[in-house]
């Protein structure tokens, strides 16, 4: 049995906490809102990721382009858009030394991704190009940089680089495959000619004024963007954009695999369990031979001790698997607690779909790996049963 109690609660706990880090991650990207759209550098299959997302650096991407998409004429649906680069420095305060990630990027972000401070101010358009040296730090970073100290009017050193703290984010947690109480926020000249020394962007992201025009939006800016990439043919585009609902589909078709596929992996301790129900069982056909024959002595027939047997393998796996159940759920409440402890909007989750699968397993396996033996104490002969010792 304990190898079924095993095998069952790895299987719950894999599925449960799998489930549960889905809902994170597409909670995470529908909290930056259902029309928002991406442009990013770089060509990708329609339901692929971007090639900036394999980690390689294209160029393609620029200022320009970020302006045209601001045209009314072209793209009459966005309401807003926010060009954004990004970069990891070593930022020094008067008393702390810490690795940071920034983001450079347009005033608009704010409006974009609903970001809100809780002191100060946020960037303001003026200081997107004028290569202001301003900064708004994350909730976290705020606290690395400057514990017990209110950062506002404060100067920070990046690269070498003088910027003054004009503002400190709400505490948000992930928002998208951004936490913004990790980030500091530089205007986007500042951040590509001080700190990245680029002329390119990383991406632009765009809200679109209803869920409806969301695809008439990214139709208006594939036709934008090839305009002015002198692009003729859309399989030459160096270039891709998605939608909020398109990032859902390919995250959740990827979660999936990879929650089945650990899945399949944990259901491999269960075989070791039927394998060793089944030797078990060899051994009780071997030491109940006499009570096998006396059974067919008065009268059992073949499927009798057969059934007899498939019925005691089918009961030490039910039981296992039961037990299974009940350790995975308890073990899956715990860890849910410890990681909502660390920070994580977690929810616990404990589908009866893990439930029905485990147990339909468990039968299965007592029911496969019980027959052998089943069978094997159907052929004994009771006359030699009765002599047996």
């Amino acid at each position: 049995m304990l190898g079924i109690i095993i095998g069952v609660a790895s299987v719950i706990i894999v599925m449960s906490i799998g489930s549960s880090a889905q809902k994170l991650i597409l909670n995470q990207i529908k909290s930056i809102g259902t029309n928002v759209i991406a442009v990013m550098p770089g060509a990708a299959e329609e339901k692929g990721p971007p090639a900036t997302a394999m980690g390689i650096t294209i160029t393609t991407l620029r200022y320009k382009d970020y302006e045209a998409l601001l045209d009314k004429k072209k793209v009459p649906n966005i309401t807003s858009a926010a060009a954004i680069v990004n970069g990891t420095a070593l930022v020094k305060s008067a008393t702390e030394t810490k690795q940071i990630n920034f983001r450079g990027t347009t005033a608009s972000v704010a409006d974009v991704e609903n970001i809100e401070t809780s002191e100060g101010r946020f960037l303001i358009k003026q200081e997107d190009t004028n290569m202001a040296r301003v900064a708004v730090l994350g909730s976290t970073v705020a606290k690395d940089l400057f514990p017990n100290l209110d950062p506002i009017g404060k100067n920070i050193t990046v690269k070498d680089q003088m910027f003054t703290i004009v503002g400190v984010l709400k505490k948000r947690g992930s928002a998208g495959f951004t936490n913004t109480d990790e980030i500091m926020y530089l205007p986007l000249f500042s951040a590509q000619k001080l700190l990245l020394g680029i002329d390119y962007l990383n991406g632009i992201t765009a809200k679109v004024d209803q869920d409806i025009n969301i695809d008439r939006s990214i139709a208006d800016v594939k036709a934008t963007l090839r305009e002015r990439h002198n692009i003729k043919n859309s399989v030459d585009d160096d270039f891709s954009v998605r939608s909020t609902a398109q990032a859902l589909s390919i995250i959740t078709n990827i979660t999936n695999v990879l929650k089945y596929f650990l899945t399949g992996i944990a259901a491999i301790s269960l075989l070791v369990g039927g394998v060793g129900i089944m030797n078990i069982m060899l051994v009780s056909v071997k030491q109940r031979i006499w009570e096998i024959g006396l059974r067919k002595a008065v009268g059992a027939k073949k499927s009798d001790i057969i059934m007899q047997f498939l019925i005691e393998s089918i009961f030490i796996t039910f039981s296992g698997g039961a037990a299974g159940i009940i350790l995975g759920g308890i073990i899956t409440y715990f860890a849910s607690l410890i990681i909502a402890r660390l920070g994580y909007d977690w929810q616990f989750s404990f589908s009866l779909r893990s439930i029905f699968l485990a147990v339909a397993i468990a039968i299965a396996i007592g029911i496969a790996f019980g027959m052998y033996p089943a069978r094997k104490a159907g052929r004994v002969s009771p006359m030699e049963a009765l002599r047996y010792e």
